[in-house]
């Protein structure tokens, strides 16, 4: 391949043939004190309401919220929660920045902080998946009295990472697979010079070499394939929906470097915690260990026939042991 042809590769813009953004039903949006334009979703309560509402956060990072988490978390209302469900700065309907060195965990973190004051309440409770939980305990490690309980959905790990948890192997009574598809597989078949280009420009330099709708549409691209290693069943892993963000789940991971560590902050937390993981979780096992020393107030289910998604595979029961874990 001649060198011009690398250059035509690496610097001429793309297009990808993938879903785009869908805009909510009663989609509204806030400027936090961040400077963050965002868009969310209010789920009002029914009947009796409770004092501390429900805030979702999506993994990635950069989650957006879609038509399905919607309708998952929305029969949660009925027992009385105001469900709050926002698109995270630079994905879906929220703003992207121009500064991409902007998106960094502690932009996440008070962003989740003012979405809370947004809401009125003097506390609330986090559902939070992938991602989500890594972005709730860095939260609460500084906000601890803001979050009445806590709720992981196959979480990622708590950073910084301990390597040696990713080899603790699981109890045989478990019964825990590897997912039939991985991440890995899906970079490697989705992947291009310019798409690795751009990352790499965007971490060394931290600047955009491609656009954002470019990116993005990259990312819903790629996604679609990743979508497959979040299953048991790769037959049931749905075409992904546009909205999520490529520079801000870069930089975000990049920034994830350099955090300061949760750990004492968190020892012996009084929060009660309620982990569920997927049977086909591709999330390490030893990083679940971690949560169940940090919170001693826990409880820990497998779900079985679910992957690291766990509400595609096993809706009805994901929402059951949520209801069950709320009416504590």
């Amino acid at each position: 391949m001649s060198f011009a042809v690398i250059l035509f590769l690496i610097f001429i813009p793309r297009k990808y043939n993938v879903s785009q953004l869908q805009k909510l039903k009663n989609l509204q949006y806030v400027t936090l004190p961040t400077g963050s334009h965002l868009a969310y979703v209010v789920i009002p309560a029914k009947g009796l309401k409770k004092p501390y509402p429900i805030i979702f956060l999506q993994g990635g990072p950069g989650g957006f919220i879609s038509e399905r988490t919607v309708a998952c978390l929305a029969p949660l209302s009925e027992n009385g929660y105001d469900i709050y469900l926002y698109d995270q700065i630079g994905s879906g309907h929220s703003a992207r920045l121009k500064n991409i060195e902007e998106y960094t965990v502690e932009r996440h973190k008070r962003d989740l902080e003012g979405i809370i004051t947004h809401t009125g309440a003097a506390k609330v409770i986090l559902i939070a998946q992938s991602w989500g939980a890594v972005l709730a305990t860095l939260f609460v490690a500084g906000n601890p009295g803001k979050v009445a309980k806590l709720i992981f959905t196959s979480p990622g790990p708590v950073f910084p990472i301990r390597k040696e948890l990713e080899v603790i192997v699981p109890p045989d009574s478990l019964h825990l697979r590897v997912p039939f598809f991985s991440n890995q597989q899906a970079n490697k078949k989705i992947n291009n010079i310019r798409s690795k280009t751009t990352a790499l420009w965007a971490q060394i330099f931290g600047s955009k070499l491609a656009s954002d709708k470019e990116v993005d549409d990259f990312q819903t691209l790629l996604a679609n394939e990743t979508n497959k290693s979040t299953v048991c069943d790769t037959s049931k892993a749905g075409k992904a929906a546009g909205g999520g963000g490529y520079y801000v789940q870069i930089m975000t991971m990049l920034s994830l470097d350099d955090v300061t560590d949760p750990r004492p902050a968190l020892k012996n937390s009084k929060i009660p915690l309620f982990i569920m993981k997927g049977q086909c979780d591709n999330q390490k096992w030893g990083f679940i260990t971690e949560y169940l020393e940090l919170f001693p107030n826990h409880r820990l289910i497998i779900i079985p026939g679910a992957g690291h998604s766990i509400s595609v595979e096993q809706p009805e029961l994901y929402l059951n042991e949520i209801r069950e874990f709320l009416n504590q």
